[in-house]
């Protein structure tokens, strides 16, 4: 186990977010994975639960058009790994383009069976407002 691997994860992950493939970036995640979002009510408590948001966004004419990761930290714990990073995403909703900046924590762990990493939890937080000098 390496933080190379854990870093080509989460690259991989990017990838598919950024490529809008549903099914590689949904496959990235464990079954039983949960998601905080700022930009959520509530907690989304498994893969088939962001999923469902997911396709209802994109429904609604949601498209990943860019995302840049940096400030990339990993922390391996045994079997599991978090990951931080900066990430600057640039999006389309029904037609109007966004950019938003946040601040990601994914959470993997290793799967030996799959030979691989998978993601059992991401939190996304908006990126903190800089503080105003005195």
């Amino acid at each position: 186990m390496s933080t190379q691997q854990v870093l080509e994860a989460a690259r991989q992950l990017v990838a598919a977010f950024v490529s809008n493939d549903t099914e590689a970036y949904f496959g990235a995640f464990s079954e039983d994975a949960s998601f905080v979002f700022h930009t959520c009510e509530q907690p989304l408590l498994s893969r088939a639960a962001y999923r469902e948001l997911w396709e209802s966004w994109q429904r609604e004419g949601f498209e990943v058009l860019a995302c840049t990761s940096s400030n990339q930290f990993v922390s391996l714990q045994g079997d599991v790994a978090i990951f931080i990073h900066d990430v600057s995403t640039r999006l389309r909703i029904q037609g109007s383009e966004s950019l938003s900046l946040e601040r990601e924590t994914i959470v993997f762990r290793q799967q030996p069976q799959a030979g691989r990493w998978l993601a059992c939890h991401e939190h996304l937080s908006a990126m903190p407002e800089p503080r105003p000098s005195t």
